[in-house]
């Protein structure tokens, strides 16, 4: 679908859980979300998704830094840090990269934090993966709320919408894997647009 006038335009930074690691590119979450809103006739773009499985915060900012963008889009959503928790980095410092993340996005929603969309990491300890690494799920069940505690407080100090996508990788979500048995599936990402849609919706409705 071409971008016209008319069309409202999505900008998707994150990770793996952005990009649809194990999907078909029609199948991640920012994919389903367009797909459902033009099911309710908004008209919207393609999302334009600037994520690589494995990213970090500061990788993410590299490649922001290395690309152009033609701001304002309408919807912006930040889904990035379970790679920072993964590799054991401290959450003062992922605050701080977060927090300039979060400034690039209201920035490239016109400078209105209401058009900013920030999504709670999933919880990769409750997969199999964890389990044949032989992780310690406890831990990491606690350092991903230590991390998404973060990421709520940056979204309400900045003005941002903020969608708990946690409950559902704990909860009803927690089977719905891909092939690797650590990402969402296509089954997953639809339960997380459920969430998302109502919130988007308000958002694309704000002048």
């Amino acid at each position: 679908m071409s971008v016209i006038e008319s069309e409202r335009r999505f900008l998707a930074l994150g990770d793996s859980y952005t990009i649809g690691e194990g999907v078909v590119d029609s199948l991640c979450w920012p994919a389903q979300l367009v797909t459902c809103l033009r099911g309710q006739s908004i008209a919207i773009a393609d999302a334009d998704i600037v994520a690589t499985t494995g990213w970090t915060t500061d990788e993410l900012q590299q490649a922001i830094d290395a690309r152009e963008f033609a701001p304002p889009y309408s919807v912006v959503s930040l889904l990035v840090g379970v790679n920072n928790q993964y590799r054991g980095r401290d959450p003062d410092n992922f605050r701080s990269e977060l927090s300039v993340l979060v400034d690039f996005a209201v920035d490239m929603a016109g400078g209105d934090p209401r058009k900013v969309l920030m999504l709670s990491i999933p919880d990769w300890g409750v997969t199999p993966f964890a389990v044949e690494e032989g992780g310690d799920t406890s831990r990491v069940a606690q350092e991903i709320d230590r991390y998404n505690a973060v990421v709520h407080d940056l979204s309400r100090a900045r003005g941002a919408h903020w969608v708990d996508v946690t409950g559902l990788s704990r909860g009803p979500g927690r089977n719905m894997l891909a092939e690797d048995g650590l990402h969402p599936s296509a089954e997953q990402y639809a339960l997380w647009v459920e969430a998302l849609l109502p919130v988007v919706g308000e958002m694309l409705s704000t002048p």
